[in-house]
């Protein structure tokens, strides 16, 4: 489903754990965004209606095919009319953490800021800190997502049970109590998966040898030390795009240059044909008489012609050198030393020329 501000501005006033979406079509395939475009129109229609109940159930389907920040706007909104105030509170927080900067959606903000402190104010909030980056996080029972996580997680005012999962990490849990209105800070500190002790270096076939190493308290050889420890990440496969992109931008770029400057060159050679004909002629340019303006003001929009072709020319030039540099520099700098790729593009016009420079530091 596409966000648009018309379909937002459509319902003005209409409008967490994720669900699911369903198995059978791939959200983001093109059948998946028919479907959640088409459920999300319904829900408008029915929010439009008063029929909060029914359009609950179009939105919803909308949001489990494409979780974007309108279907949670008018989700959001559809829940607090229902006064579920947690689901409000979930679905309303994602699109304030999502809102786009346009200004045909700016005047929905403080609906949407209001309602979900009423909401807010109705339900407790959990904040979650674990340890171990990519680990489940569960309350109650109920997956919620993974660390870290985005936000707080909203849940009816009593006791609940916070718990981390994770395959190479002890389970790590924690019971809190939250009232009505308040907040609960929950830290999951996981511990490594202890192995199986290794045999010492001089066990025999038959199993036997020293168990030294495994009853003296120390580490056993080949076996990972007690405690969190950050995974590491899998090696990073290069990319050959960037530098493909960097290398066809070079080669625009030196095209770019070598027309302007056979542009500027042409240019040139009319202002210096045209100069030497008012001087053979007996006239000048300084205060030209006035059958000799024409003439003179041809000579200075040649001049300029090709001043500014050759400006353009120079820029173009450097651009190219400096896609070049880059292609190199991403190709052969190491992967570890890297972020994100930077990519430069050549801006030509007719006033003259720079360089675009895209990319995060």
């Amino acid at each position: 489903m596409l966000f648009t501000a018309a379909t937002v501005m459509a319902a003005a006033d209409v409008a967490s754990a994720q669900p699911a979406a369903p198995q059978e079509v791939p959200v983001g395939s093109a059948d998946a965004a028919a479907r959640a475009d088409a459920s999300y129109r319904r829900g408008l229609r029915l929010y439009s209606d008063k029929k909060y109940v029914e359009a609950e159930a179009e939105l919803e389907s909308a949001w489990e095919l494409g979780p974007t920040f309108d279907a949670a706007y008018n989700l959001g909104n559809t829940k607090y009319q229902l006064k579920k105030y947690r689901e409000a509170a979930t679905y309303l927080s994602f699109a304030l953490r999502n809102w786009p900067r346009l200004k045909t959606v700016a005047k929905l903000r403080p609906t949407a800021e209001q309602r979900l402190a009423e909401s807010r104010a109705q339900v407790g909030a959990v904040t979650v800190t674990v340890s171990i980056a990519g680990a489940e996080v569960l309350v109650d029972g109920k997956a919620v997502g993974r660390a870290p996580l985005e936000g707080e997680v909203f849940v009816d005012p009593g006791e609940h049970r916070v718990e981390a999962r994770h395959l190479d990490y002890e389970p790590a849990s924690q019971t809190v109590s939250v009232a009505k209105g308040g907040t609960a800070e929950v830290k999951l500190s996981m511990a490594l998966v202890k192995g199986e002790p290794q045999a010492s270096a001089g066990a025999t076939p038959d199993g036997g040898g020293s168990a030294a190493g495994a009853t003296a308290g120390g580490p056993v050889a080949g076996q990972p030390p007690a405690g969190p420890v950050e995974p590491q990440p899998l090696p990073e496969k290069r990319s050959w795009v960037p530098v493909i992109a960097l290398g066809a931008a070079s080669v625009v770029g030196l095209g770019v240059g070598i027309g302007t400057t056979v542009a500027s060159n042409a240019a040139s050679g009319d202002a210096h044909t045209h100069s030497d004909a008012i001087i053979r002629a007996g006239a000048q340019c300084v205060r030209p008489e006035p059958s000799w303006v024409e003439r003179c003001e041809q000579v200075r929009s040649d001049a300029s012609r090709a001043d500014t072709r050759g400006n353009v020319a120079r820029v173009a030039f450097i651009g190219a050198g400096v896609l070049a540099i880059g292609a190199a520099t991403y190709a052969l700098w190491p992967k570890s030393k890297r972020t994100e790729p930077i990519v430069a593009l050549p801006v030509v016009h007719s006033g003259g020329a720079g360089l675009a420079v895209m990319g995060a530091w």
